[in-house]
């Protein structure tokens, strides 16, 4: 993708202006929509709760490569979520990257979470099993899955599966962009597959009914893996390499590996959609179109990646995620796609009506009620069910 131009801050600037002002919806669907929302199940397999718009705010530390996550949390970041129609999400804590010492750090945000989860009681709810899901919805919360996106907290130890299972921990990915000891994230030039280690690792996820996640992984530990593992995983947040060719993206040899095993992938809101241009809400629509195409409608879902509340000020957060793109770069945890001028979300399918947005989109592309449940949270609670218990 190229830099960004002046046109193209101008059009994303008065994007979020518009979205603010509509609740995230965009002008065209504000009005109404194909699709009649009511109390549908949302599970978002990837996201964050979180206000962007306080990385705006003067500090005296650097932008990092990965920040901790709950640091924008925030009573609109929880307004927002709840006003989105978010029944769970996945919520990545832990140690991903950074010289933090992996399995104290993991520890310690995992604590934090609890905390925060008690003192929201009235719009939080921790998940250990799919009905918390489902109870989550009926009393108007959201459910909060604790995952992982790295499994550098593990050392070289298994054991510490069953330790994290224990505190709650739902999904563990088990690579970043880079390698490790259980494999080879995407951006690994090899692309070398699952280490011994690695299926030991994915022998005691099993055993501890803890969903396996494949995202950022090479192509052979992803097929490695899912080859391994006695049930079914999931690519909680994806797009498709047969429309944009990027290692972010799962080809159709991954995408049809997992749906033959029974797992699901969730579909991004992110730049990865589009090599060579800026992605916007229409890509999204295509990348889950194909992946229905590919797996079948019982495979698809969303992860985001991404939160629920609007960006107020398009280019400042652009010089921003500009100053954390450098420090990805030279923590050496970047992916191709990642680059200045692009932003980690989808300009025209943010803030707390993406959902309602999504779904509409979906109806006007031809896709029946049916099968928008299903990607909208359906397709991931059987998941869950399965591995976790009802």
């Amino acid at each position: 993708m190229g830099e960004i131009s002046r046109r193209h801050l101008l059009q994303y600037s008065m994007a979020g202006a518009a979205l603010s002002g509509l609740g995230g919806l965009s002008p065209s669907l504000a009005a109404g929509g194909n699709y009649d929302f009511g109390d549908t199940l949302v599970i978002n397999n990837l996201g964050g709760i979180g206000n962007p718009n306080l990385r705006l705010q003067p500090s005296d530390t650097p932008a990092g490569p990965v920040g901790s996550s709950y640091e924008h949390l925030d009573e609109r970041a929880l307004a927002d979520l709840v006003a989105s129609g978010t029944s769970a999400i996945n919520v990545t804590l832990g140690h991903v990257a950074g010289p933090a010492e992996p399995f104290e750090y993991t520890v310690a945000e995992i604590a934090g979470w609890n905390r925060i989860i008690e003192q929201h009681a009235d719009k939080l709810l921790k998940v250990l099993r799919a009905e918390d899901i489902i109870e989550a919805r009926r009393s108007g919360r959201t459910g909060v899955i604790f995952g992982f996106q790295n499994t550098t907290m593990l050392g070289a130890d298994t054991s510490r599966v069953a330790i994290f299972s224990g505190l709650g921990v739902r999904i563990i990915q088990l690579t970043y962009n880079d390698g490790n000891h259980v494999g080879a994230g995407s951006m690994v030039p090899e692309n070398s597959g699952l280490t011994d280690f690695g299926r030991e690792v994915v022998a005691a996820l099993n055993d501890a009914r803890v969903l396996v996640d494949l995202s950022h992984s090479g192509e052979q530990t992803c097929l490695d893996a899912i080859a391994a593992s006695r049930g079914p995983i999931c690519i909680s947040h994806t797009g498709c390499r047969a429309l944009s060719d990027l290692p972010r993206n799962k080809t159709d040899t991954e995408l049809r590996a997992l749906a033959e095993r029974g797992g699901v992938a969730g579909i991004y809101f992110m730049p990865f959609l589009k090599a060579d241009s800026f992605p916007d809400a229409q890509d999204v629509i295509r990348h889950i179109g194909h992946a229905i195409n590919i797996c079948g409608e019982d495979h698809v879902g969303i992860g985001t990646d991404g939160g629920t509340t609007a960006i107020d000020d398009m280019p400042a957060y652009h010089a921003a995620i500009d100053a954390e793109i450098v420090a990805r770069r030279a923590a050496g945890i970047s992916a191709r796609g990642e680059k200045p001028g692009v932003v980690p979300f989808i300009p025209d399918l943010q803030g707390p009506g993406q959902f309602r947005q999504l779904a509409d989109m979906m109806a006007a592309a031809g896709q029946p009620t049916r099968i928008i449940e299903k990607v909208l949270g359906q397709n991931f609670l059987r998941l869950q069910r399965e591995i976790w218990g009802a």
